[in-house]
């Protein structure tokens, strides 16, 4: 009958051949990237992926096992998704906003795979593994808050192309200017009021 540490390494696996697929892919992202602050984030990610795999291979030799993969077919379909996004927006004000989309998707994968493993390692009675993993879980979050604030501050804007900008700058209904009240005196026998035209 399988265990609780079977399914953490079994997991592990999974994750193992996701950060190396991760790794593979960023490069390529980098370059489809027109923003040079996406490009930044995906490059500091790539880092961050490298130093995950490493930390990966000592969990592997924490638990007594040898360093395997095991195909992540959820990472490999969200890739294969983004080279989609590459091939069909290459040249695109919306490339940037399709890349983080596909990014954001890979984090929110991570991030709950992650914290399934920093539970069971928990539970397997391994802190320190549970707390590399509780630091994997910080970077994977923070990544996906950058994400975010770039698609806000600049990537969204950018992929809704000129001509919504313009339309967005230029209103769509000119503003009346604002009526002027004449005042002229009152014919002479009418005491004390004046008529507004």
């Amino acid at each position: 009958m399988k265990t609780l540490k079977d399914l953490f390494l079994d997991e592990l696996a999974d994750m193992y051949d996701s950060e190396r697929r991760i790794v593979k892919a960023l490069p390529k992202m980098a370059k489809a990237a027109t923003s040079n602050d996406l490009k930044s984030l995906f490059q500091a990610h790539l880092a961050e992926s490298a130093g995950h795999v490493k930390t990966l291979e000592r969990v592997f030799e924490s638990f007594g096992s040898k360093a395997k993969g095991k195909t992540c077919e959820a990472t490999q379909g969200l890739l294969e998704e983004g080279d989609e996004v590459i091939e069909a927006y290459e040249g695109s004000p919306a490339i940037n906003a399709g890349l983080i989309s596909i990014a954001q998707k890979v984090e929110h994968y991570e991030m709950a795979s992650y914290g399934c493993l920093r539970e069971w390692a928990g539970l397997l009675k391994n802190r320190e593994v549970a707390s590399l993993f509780e630091e994997i879980l910080e970077q994977e979050s923070d990544s996906n808050e950058s994400l975010t604030k770039l698609a806000r501050a600049q990537c969204n804007d950018d992929a809704m192309g000129k001509v919504e900008e313009a339309r967005r700058t230029k209103p769509s209904v000119r503003p009346m200017a604002s009526p002027r009240r004449l005042v002229r005196p009152v014919a002479a026998g009418r005491k004390g009021s004046r008529a507004v035209l």
